[in-house]
């Protein structure tokens, strides 16, 4: 079954114009609330538009639970973080830590992460785009575009009160699928040869003793030989449906509470899901709560320190690895991941691996003490001349292998890297955003 995605009206559409600002960023997660923030404060009017009733993205609808990509991986320096993202991303961090919503770093393989309340995330969230100024708009989807040529002058958005227009000399993407991209009819790719990565529901347990479980689990939250040769042979006998057999356990903020990313999700039949169709999407749901009960079900019965443990909460929805990826002026490579590439025109830094979830067992290429940078043009549609509308967070044009890498928290807030933002939003509001001269744009590594 196909749908009709494109949604295009012309700006004499006769729908009631709900809103006028100069910037209009879709979706409130990491990505959103960065854009959004960061314009206001340098004296822009902006408004998001989010179609649940908080903010958070994937980091809470879909519970993924940790910062990642703020600490360097190392092999010379295992028993210490070092932190090499800041900015945005830090300043986050302190906001959460200050209302005692996020865990001190905890080992993640060859580097760190840290574990936050979802809770917290949505209010601290919530008050960095208040504080600034932001207009938010809540239970509100994006359903089309106001297009004029090739220059998107605004959007159609969706909600219980009917249809509206908001109108808007600059459009940011950050719905974590491209939905301007795709409404506007514009290129995008999804996935590699009908391959996309594997969706998962992240859950939490309550009712964990978790200085016992750490006894047992040890310092590393990435599940150790002993634990996953047992996933292995009790779901080889039967006795549970374990089919990722690689799981991540993290004890969060909360008292006796352990956070779970354990799920691989796969059509019943074993076809892959493509999260944008929402067929395949509902029946992620379905399957996903289906697993986390018998993950947790394992978890009672084999892990010390969870025997007593019950499953407090699951993501509001279907955790999302992979979904559309816009076509860019610039593609973000392997080689340059791998290669630790530098920029001129450097958007945005990570040292986070190359993370692919295909499979049973998910598969980390490290990459130890350095960094690599984001291009701007990766981020910029490549199609429409004078297009005002930039793509930011999940939807970065990058290659199957990295589209985890742009659903982490540090990615989709550029990674804590601050431009000098006063010049760059002064500029967007006279300059084509294609043309942007990014090298002149002063970059900070530690602001």
């Amino acid at each position: 079954m196909s749908w009709h995605g494109t949604s295009v009206v012309a700006p004499d559409h006769g729908l009631p114009e709900v809103a006028e600002v100069d910037v209009c960023v879709v979706g409130g997660g990491a990505a959103g609330v960065a854009a959004a923030e960061t314009a206001a404060r340098h004296g822009l009017s902006v408004l998001v538009i989010e179609r649940y009733g908080f903010c958070g993205g994937n980091a809470v609808a879909g519970l993924s639970g940790t910062i990642c990509g703020l600490y360097l991986s190392s092999e010379r320096n295992t028993n210490r973080p070092e932190q090499a993202v800041f900015g945005f991303a830090e300043r986050f961090r302190a906001g959460m830590a200050a209302a005692g919503g996020i865990t001190a770093p905890q080992r993640y393989g060859a580097t760190w992460t840290v574990t936050h309340d979802p809770l917290v995330w949505r209010e601290v969230g919530e008050a960095f785009l208040v504080d600034a100024g932001v207009r938010v708009l809540y239970h509100a989807m994006i359903t089309g575009v106001v297009r004029e040529d090739d220059t998107i002058r605004g959007l159609v958005v969706d909600s219980k009160a009917g249809r509206g227009v908001v109108r808007a000399r600059r459009v940011i993407d950050a719905s974590g699928d491209g939905d301007v991209v795709f409404r506007a009819g514009l290129g995008f790719t999804m996935g590699q040869d009908g391959t996309v990565q594997n969706p998962t529901m992240i859950f939490r347990l309550a009712g964990a003793d978790v200085a016992r479980f750490l006894e047992y689990w040890g310092p590393d939250t990435i599940s150790g030989p002993q634990v996953q040769g047992l996933l292995k042979r009790e779901h080889e006998a039967g006795r549970y449906d374990l089919p990722r057999g690689k799981i991540w356990l993290f004890p969060t903020p909360r008292p006796g509470e352990v956070l779970c990313n354990a799920t691989r999700l796969i059509g019943r039949d074993g076809r892959m899901l493509d999260t944008t169709d929402p067929w395949d999407l509902s029946e992620a749901e379905f399957v996903g709560r289906a697993q986390v009960r018998e993950y947790a079900r394992f978890l009672k019965d084999h892990i010390p320190g969870l025997e007593a443990s019950f499953v407090n909460d699951t993501g509001v929805q279907a955790g999302i690895r992979q979904s559309r990826s816009i076509q860019g002026v610039e593609r973000l490579a392997n080689a340059d991941v791998t290669g630790r590439r530098k920029r001129t025109d450097g958007i945005a830094r990570s040292p986070w691996p190359i993370e692919l979830h295909v499979g049973d067992r998910p598969k980390l290429e490290w990459l130890h003490d350095d960094v690599y940078e984001v291009p701007y043009g990766a981020l910029v549609p490549a199609v429409g001349e004078n297009l005002r509308g930039i793509a930011f967070g999940i939807a970065l044009t990058c290659v199957f292998d990295l589209e985890v890498l742009a659903r982490i928290d540090s990615t989709r807030s550029f990674h804590g890297w601050r431009l000098r933002w006063k010049a760059f939003w002064s500029a967007l509001r006279v300059s084509r955003i294609r043309g942007l001269a990014m090298p002149g744009v002063t970059i900070c590594w530690r602001s």
